[in-house]
Order: structure tokens, then C-alpha cells, then sequence
């Protein structure tokens, strides 16, 4: 079958090595948001604090620009299979020192940092390591896909599970539940996957000049690299701006909520469309779209993808808010093709770090999306922030999806326009 032929999921899950993924996927992802929760009342439990609360959550975001940037060496350097499964161990030993009663407040935020910290290296290395067990073709980007989805979904359920095991066991017992899933993903990883080897070695990992100093240096001119190259900043922007704007509605889903006189319930549909919006998206390009289909229509849903929030000027009852947010996950789909153009554009020697790149980043620049909407409530009407939003997040994306039209591909076989380009005495990153 063609390379770009579209074979659906199906024969995603007809690779035995991506069920593994997938499970291990399914059930770390889920251990994360049950403990999210749990940390955050075990937190507010202990100090009372509703600072410190909220300091849980944003300690999830913020130590991902620290690891996707220092730490994104290690993607490329060492062997896939060895990196996620020590990764997924050293996650279980920080959350398995969290449940411990000694441990302070102080480092039950750190831990949550180091964890945090991780969680970019492992997801760029996962990423990166798809294209070896499904290729770089159609089943990639399903794949990619598929584990979108089952994040989607599994921020749905573990709020569920996490408020159901709040309600009947202690929230240290609620996150003992983490270790159990970090432990299983773990087992799953590293005796269902092969161990192939790292893909950069020698000179070109840089391990002649230390292994602290070499994958910093690794790290960092990775990043320097894929950012300098014309095309692959452009696609990384296009991953990044429409995910900086479009949380904005759900960073101010309580005080929208309460300024329409709504109830906790009302509250709880209000953060779910958004997601249901982008599975059912998502799964409807994935299933009826040809290849050829997904990447036409990458460039219109993202140039458009953010406009529905306009609706929010008006200020709208629940049901055409929950329309308006249910478009803009939908407007999320566009990735599905533009998986494609990011793996054409990287070279494979990069691919571990630009993966660890575009997740840091992703994490970051929603976190900063969600400060900036709250920083603006604080001045105007919540309404007319989302719709600010919708405005100035549209007029960014039609600047992006400009250049990354100018900068696509010039040849049938996908290679870019702008190549990275390395001095000649250069063999890899390190040099930098």
C-alpha cells in the first residue's frame, strides 16, 4: 500500500507495538490528572490556602519550557524504549515520595516541579519514537492522533475518577494511584516496544565533551537549530499561537459562568465542550479524510479555527456559548495534517528534540494564554476578553498561515524549502 494511502485506525491498532503505547498512554495519562486533583485538595487541605492551591496547578505548566529546552538532548541521545521506561520509574518515585505524611509543602510542590519537568522529554521521545513504529506516513499521523483523543478523553474521565476517589479515599490515596499507573506504563514500554538505538550518536550527540555539559549543549542548540530554521518555526508557531488563545474561554469558564447566573453544573458543561468538540473533530478528519484531505485543509481551520469566539461579544445564553466552545475545539483538527508537515520538515538526527520542542512549548504558551486572559478579566468584561481573543488570536493565525504557505515544500518528495543548514564543520548540535 502507498505510503500516503489513509488505512484508517484500524491499522493503527493492527501494530502491536502501538497497543502497548496506547495502553501505556491511557493509563499514565489518567494517573496524572487523578493526582492533579488529588494534590491540588491535599495541598489546599493542609494550608488552607487558595494560593497555594492554584500554585499546584501552575506548577504543572511552568517547569515544561525547563525540561523541553535543557533536557531535550536526552531525546536524541540515548535509545528511545531506555528513556521513556526511566522515565515513567523516576515519575513514580517522586509521586511515591508525595504520599509519604512527612513530606512538607515545599516538596510536595518541588516534586510536582520535577515531574513536571519530565513530562516534556518523555511525551517529545514518545513522539519520536511513533515514527519508528508506525513510519512517517498515514499511520503516524493517526497514530498522533489516536493519543490526542485518548488525552482529550482522559481529562473528561480522570476528573470524574479523581472526584469519585476524593469523595472515598484520602487525597494521599488518591495519588497513590499515579505510582500504580507510572509502575504499569513502565512494564507496558519496556516489554512491549523494541529497543532500537539512539538516534544520535558519537560526535554528533556530542558525548566527547561530557554528558552534563555535552546535552546541554545537545538541548540548547537543538532548539537553536530548529528555530533558525525558517519552515520549522513556522510550523511550531502554527502548533503554538492558536493553543495560546483559544484557552482563554476556558481560564474564565467560572467568573463567565457566574456573571450569566449559572450553576455548578452549567459550570462542568462549559469546560467539556471544548474538549468533545475536538474528539469528535478529530475523529471524523481522522476517519473520513484522505491524507490528501487533512493537508488541504490545515491552512483554512487554522486561519478560521478561532473565530467562533467572536459569539462571546454578544454575550450568549449557555447554549450558544457551548456551540461557540464545541467550533473551537473542533477548529483543533487542523493538527492532524500539520503532524505531517513537522515530521517532513525535521531531520531525523532532530527529531527527538523538536518533539520535546513543540510539546514544551505547546504547555508553555497555553499556561501564558490562560495568565494574559485573567490579567485582561481583571480590566474588562470577561465576554469581551473572549472575544478579544477570537479577534487577535485570528489576525495572528491568517500572519502564520501566510508563512507557512511561503515556506511549503517545493518537491514532490516533501523536503523543505529552507534546510537547516550546518557550517561545514559541524556534525551535529554540540558545536554550538
Amino acid at each position: 500500500m502507498p505510503k500516503n494511502a489513509s488505512r484508517g485506525y484500524g491499522a493503527v491498532f493492527a501494530v502491536r507495538e502501538f497497543r502497548f503505547v496506547f495502553a501505556a498512554h491511557l493509563l499514565s495519562l489518567l494517573g496524572v490528572v487523578v493526582s492533579e486533583i488529588a494534590l491540588t485538595f491535599l495541598v489546599y487541605d493542609l494550608t488552607g490556602s487558595p494560593l497555594l492551591s492554584a500554585l499546584t496547578f501552575a506548577l504543572g505548566l511552568l517547569p515544561y519550557l525547563v525540561g523541553g529546552t535543557l533536557l531535550a538532548g536526552v531525546a536524541d541521545r540515548y535509545p528511545a524504549r531506555r528513556v521513556l521506561v526511566v522515565c515513567d520509574l523516576l515519575c513514580a518515585a517522586c509521586v511515591g515520595v508525595m504520599v509519604l505524611p512527612g513530606t512538607p509543602i515545599a516538596g510536595l510542590l518541588a516534586l510536582r516541579c520535577v515531574v513536571a519537568a519530565i513530562a516534556p522529554v518523555f511525551t517529545g521521545t514518545r513522539m519520536a519514537a511513533l515514527t519508528d513504529i508506525l513510519g512517517e506516513g498515514d499511520l503516524y499521523v493517526l497514530g498522533r492522533s489516536l493519543l490526542r483523543i485518548v488525552s482529550q478523553s482522559a481529562q473528561l474521565a480522570g476528573f470524574g475518577v479523581g472526584g469519585v476517589l476524593l469523595a472515598v479515599v484520602p487525597a494521599r490515596g488518591a495519588i497513590c494511584v499515579t505510582v500504580g499507573t507510572f509502575l504499569c506504563s513502565a512494564a507496558l514500554l519496556r516489554f512491549g516496544t523494541r529497543d532500537r538505538p539512539a538516534r544520535a550518536t558519537g560526535r554528533e550527540a556530542g558525548q566527547e565533551t561530557g554528558r552534563g555539559g555535552a546535552l546541554l549543549l545537545d538541548s540548547l542548540g537543538g532548539a537553536r537549530l530548529l528555530l533558525g530554521d525558517r519552515r520549522i518555526r513556522a510550523l511550531l508557531l502554527l502548533f503554538w499561537v492558536p493553543a495560546m488563545f483559544v484557552v482563554a474561554p476556558e481560564a474564565l469558564a467560572a467568573p463567565y459562568a457566574d456573571s450569566l447566573g449559572l450553576g455548578p453544573a452549567a459550570l462542568g458543561l462549559l469546560m467539556c465542550a471544548m474538549p468533545v468538540g475536538h474528539i469528535v473533530a478529530e475523529l471524523y478528519v481522522g476517519t473520513a479524510l484522505s491524507p490528501g484531505a487533512r493537508s488541504r485543509v490545515v491552512l483554512p481551520v487554522a486561519a478560521l479555527g478561532l473565530l467562533p469566539l467572536l459569539v462571546y461579544g454578544a454575550e450568549p445564553g449557555l447554549g450558544w456559548t457551548l456551540t461557540a466552545l464545541a467550533l473551537s475545539g473542533a477548529g483543533a483538527a487542523y493538527v492532524i495534517g500539520l503532524d505531517q508537515w513537522f515530521v517532513a520538515a525535521v531531520p531525523e538526527e532532530l527529531r527527538g528534540r523538536a518533539m520535546t520542542l513543540l510539546t514544551a512549548g505547546l504547555m508553555t504558551i497555553q499556561g501564558l494564554g490562560m495568565a494574559a486572559a485573567g490579567l485582561a478579566a481583571e480590566f474588562l468584561d470577561v465576554h469581551q476578553v473572549v472575544a478579544g481573543a477570537g479577534v487577535i488570536g485570528t489576525l495572528c493565525c491568517l500572519v502564520l498561515v501566510r508563512e507557512v504557505h511561503r515556506t511549503a515544500p517545493d518537491g514532490p518528495d516533501g523536503r523543505e524549502k529552507d534546510q537547516i543548514v550546518r557550517p561545514k564543520s559541524e556534525t551535529g548540535p554540540s558545536a554550538w
